[in-house]
């Protein structure tokens, strides 16, 4: 046991400190200037973005809380992964190329310049509340509680469970910091690309190695068992007590992942960042791409684990550590901590270098009489983010007394400043008198409304937290509509051109989205009754399979008959 740990250990150091050297070596010097740390320099290409949008949105929570619901319940829950690649769609067409035409570092800064300051400092204000107080302590808490799982801290430390979680969120706090205070956003996005490659090796890796001791030791006799028993578990057609039921795919869920691709800063500052529009389209495509392989990194696996080990398990998110403690060989554990690590770091550097972004950017520079300089914006960034690491350090420990639970509390929280701010940002897109005031009404609005039907009124206002969220950005665009009919701006809005990148789109990224959009409802007719949670024939699913598959070979055939055509 003591030769296996420290093997895991000497190879996790090695693999850390590669990726570090590595991202060290490519982003050094690249800190000097304010578009080099909070924008890479505007010089970010495809893959990076991809890389690192993969790994900003994938996470440990991701890997044992999927995996778990896919173990206790169905594959309903995949559809905050799988249908987020519509979003990308979105942004690569709709925001990208407007947010570049405007050359933003920030949302908020959109936001200053499409209604006023009082705007921008409202939807900072929300932004670090919610990222301070919740999104990186959870982060850092649930990546505690998987290093904790795997490996036995608290034995190896010779200390108490809740000691050992300080510890452990100390260590990886720290680790993951050092990208972020002293390498921008170039050495996160590099760090998260090396990461990346190797969340997706690792992560693809468990569930064949998982099938194989499912079929004893035959991998397509445990794909069939996979198939031919418990189809139920291979259901991603959510009923309404399932974790996600299908009607919110279209209700609420639209918004949420609008707001998370589109709006939310920590996530875009890496397409902000892009050398070219047509860079950024490809890197956020390809995102999308990658998440249509979650459900097999990280859902399939909680279903083979169902069937290896049946329900009796603990606790549901106790699937996928067991099933990677007993099918991973020993000599891969160190990358395998690694890679976890990685994707922790990744969410949590991220979200630092992004938090003081906004506060340094949004709230410090604007109170200055001088305009500061770039090493002046870059130095007290630095010192931002570690007072932030430092404050999140004292926050997420204590997410484990936290009674509703740390998914519970995440979503609430959320909710907070999701929907205002994809509800702001949409109608400043498009629309040319709504005014600052109705951005600002909508906003408080929402945060005392989501406030009340969340807090005093949950037991008399039942419906799904989804289905809430729609409901809510109905009824915020409506006011901002209303009082830009009331009370519009003196002058139209009229958006600014600056183009510090070609913004030349790609030609070829409307056939990729297409071909994009049509695997999310491949996916969705696999995994469902008329596919492999049928317990009868699959020809439904196979005749519609033919069909997009002619339908993508005739766009790819033809680009031209999905671009717009130019006016004379």
């Amino acid at each position: 046991m003591g030769d296996t740990l420290t093997w895991t250990i000497a190879n996790c150091g090695l693999v850390m400190a590669l990726v570090a050297f590595l991202s060290w070596r490519t982003a050094r010097g690249a800190s000097d200037s304010r578009d080099s740390y909070f924008l890479a320099g505007r010089g970010l290409g495809a893959t990076f973005i991809a890389g690192s949008l993969l790994l900003t949105n994938l996470s440990a929570e991701q890997m044992v809380g999927l995996n778990g619901s896919a173990y206790g319940y169905n594959l309903s829950s995949m559809a905050w992964e799988v249908t987020a690649a519509i979003a990308t769609v979105a942004m690569a067409f709709v925001f990208l190329p407007r947010y570049l035409a405007g050359a933003f570092t920030t949302l908020p800064e959109f936001l200053a310049e499409r209604f006023d300051g009082g705007t921008r400092q409202l939807s900072v204000l929300l932004f670090l509340l919610g990222y301070g107080l919740v999104t990186i302590p959870s982060v850092l808490y649930s990546g505690a509680l998987a290093v904790m799982q795997f490996f036995d801290a608290p034995g190896l430390l010779g200390i108490g469970y809740v000691p050992a979680l300080w510890v452990t969120v100390v260590i990886i706090g720290a680790s993951g910091a050092a990208y972020a205070v002293f390498g921008g956003l170039k050495a996160v996005a590099v760090s998260d690309t090396l990461n990346g490659i190797g969340l997706l090796v690792i992560g693809l890796l468990v569930p064949i190695l998982g099938l194989v001791a499912l079929g004893g030791g035959d991998f397509l006799a445990g794909l069939s068992k996979l198939a031919a028993d418990h189809p139920d578990k291979l259901n991603a057609i959510g009923a309404a007590d399932d974790p996600t039921p299908f009607g919110t795919l279209f209700t609420g869920m639209i918004f949420a992942n609008l707001f998370y691709w589109c709006t939310n800063q920590y996530v875009i500052q890496r397409t902000l960042g892009a050398r070219s529009l047509a860079e950024g389209q490809k890197g956020v495509l390809a995102s999308g791409f990658f998440k249509l392989l979650v459900p097999f990194m990280m859902m399939i696996p909680g279903v083979i684990a169902f069937h290896l080990y049946g329900p009796g398990l603990a606790t549901i998110d106790r699937a996928y550590p067991r099933l990677v403690e007993d099918v991973l060989p020993a000599w891969l554990s160190g990358v395998f901590l690694a890679v976890l690590l990685g994707a922790v770091f990744s969410s949590f550097n991220s979200l630092l270098n992004s938090a003081a972004t906004l506060f340094t950017l949004d709230i410090w520079a604007p109170l200055k009489r001088q305009i500061p300089d770039d090493r002046q914006l870059v130095r007290i960034a630095k010192r931002v983010s570690v007072v932030i690491a430092l404050a999140s350090f004292a926050v997420a420990p204590l997410l484990h007394y936290a009674e509703e639970g740390l998914w519970q509390i995440v979503r609430i929280f959320t909710g907070f400043y999701n929907i205002p701010t994809v509800a702001v940002v949409i109608v400043g897109l498009f629309t040319r008198r709504v005014p600052a005031l109705g951005a600002k009404l909508a906003i408080v609005f929402h945060v005392i409304a989501y406030g009340l039907l969340r807090f005093v009124f949950d037991d008399i206002v039942t419906l799904h937290f989804i289905h809430l969220y729609a409901i809510l950005f109905v009824i915020e665009v409506g006011i901002m509509l209303a009082v830009g009919a009331l009370r519009p701006r003196v002058e139209a809005y009229i958006p600014p051109h600056e183009q510090p990148v070609d913004m030349t789109p790609w030609r070829h990224a409307h056939s990729t989205a297409f071909t994009l959009l049509s695997c999310v409802v491949a996916l969705y007719v696999v995994f469902s009754p008329l596919g492999v949670a049928g317990a009868e024939t699959i020809m439904p699913a196979a005749t519609i399979l033919a069909a997009l598959l002619l339908a993508n070979i005739a766009v790819w055939a033809k680009p031209g008959l999905l671009r717009p055509r130019r006016r004379a």
